[in-house]
């Protein structure tokens, strides 16, 4: 029998003006991949499709490092999103066979009162048939204890991302402000 753990977090950034655009930057997924995760972790597939081998994790009594394949892509908006096409469990067959993730999340820019804000949602579910004798816990305890393991892999995420991206994003301005364009965006008005 499989067991579902899900978890969602959401975020809000105020972006400081620069002379650059936001959206010329969330253009290059790559950027916003090494934003989320250590990059060292990291192993760019093609151009819109990357492996993430994720920092080992312990559940109950089972030690497990799962890697997965995310496709991240941006719309002409500057919207910027992501979705998991892959995913492996290093070293448990098992568990391997009967485990499935799916991650799904995005990042767009509105204006506010002037102000450019990035709003993101990331969903990340997963399902799995526990082994022996895992499965002979009390359901509700496995469900607490998964659904908070995929709470603090998402919280993690979130915090690198509060202080990589505007540092990335900063740094890549700096890098590249003679060589782009400097194009006016329409972005959506935030109802907040």
């Amino acid at each position: 029998m499989y067991t579902r753990f899900t978890a969602s977090q959401s975020v809000e950034i105020v972006v400081p003006e620069q002379p650059v655009p936001i959206q010329h930057y969330l253009r290059q997924p790559q950027r916003l991949v090494k934003a989320l995760v250590d990059p060292s972790r990291i192993e760019q597939l093609d151009c819109e499709s990357f492996r993430l081998k994720i920092r080992p994790l312990s559940f109950m009594t089972l030690n497990i490092q799962p890697t997965a394949d995310l496709k991240v892509w941006t719309e002409p908006n500057g919207t910027v999103n992501l979705r998991s096409v892959a995913c492996e469990i290093l070293g448990l067959d098992y568990i391997n066979q009967r485990f499935e993730l799916n991650l799904q999340g995005h990042l767009a820019p509105y204006q506010h009162q002037n102000i450019t804000l990035l709003k993101g949602k990331a969903d990340l579910e997963v399902k799995v048939e526990l082994p022996f004798p895992l499965n002979m816990t009390p359901q509700p305890i496995v469900e607490t204890t998964g659904n908070g393991l995929l709470k603090s892999v998402l919280v993690t995420i979130k915090q690198r991302l509060l202080h990589q991206l505007l540092t990335d994003y900063r740094s890549w301005v700096n890098d590249n402000q003679n060589q782009l364009p400097v194009t006016s965006y329409q972005l959506p008005v935030s109802e907040a």
